[in-house]
């Protein structure tokens, strides 16, 4: 279990750590795959939500689902990227968390994922928790330890 005050380290604000759904770049689960590659690349994102109409999270897109859905053994098939929805190949396997969340899962989580969505009941989209922003505090913490706690060697004072 995490400690609250090493949360507090880690994490400045944990109301921040959310990014807000209304910046987080999606696709709608309709979108053929030329919208979702297109979004992407503009955005310099591999891998974004997928959203429904009511803006419920209905799954993950990435660049190496597209790329494996065109391909073949000896060509690529870019006029493919028009016919195919999103939904047709889209991730229905990811990690979510309400707004109720605790740290330690979250940094479970990231662990093999650059983000993991939070969602409210239905399932709307409320925002993203990033891999990112954790590194940032992590590399807070790093840098300003020892400036804000005497750190001592516990083995040096058993000797």
């Amino acid at each position: 279990m995490i400690s609250k005050r090493m949360e507090k380290m880690l994490v400045e604000d944990i109301d921040t750590l959310v990014k807000p759904a209304n910046e987080v770049a999606v696709v709608g689960a309709n979108n053929t795959l030329d919208h979702a590659l297109l979004l992407m690349t503009k955005n310099k994102y591999s891998v974004v939500p997928v959203i429904d109409e009511k803006s419920r999270i209905k799954g993950l897109i990435s660049m190496p689902i597209i790329i494996e859905e065109i391909i073949d053994i000896e060509d690529v098939h870019f006029n493919k990227l028009g016919d195919i929805r999103v939904e047709e190949i889209m991730n229905t396997d990811f990690p979510v968390v309400g707004m109720d969340f605790e740290l330690e899962d979250v940094l479970r989580m990231l662990v093999h994922t650059a983000f993991i969505s939070v969602i409210d009941e239905e399932g709307v989209l409320l925002g993203i928790i990033t891999r990112q922003e954790i590194l940032t505090g992590t590399n807070r913490i790093v840098h300003n330890f020892e400036n804000q706690y005497d750190v001592r060697d516990r083995e040096a004072e058993h000797v």
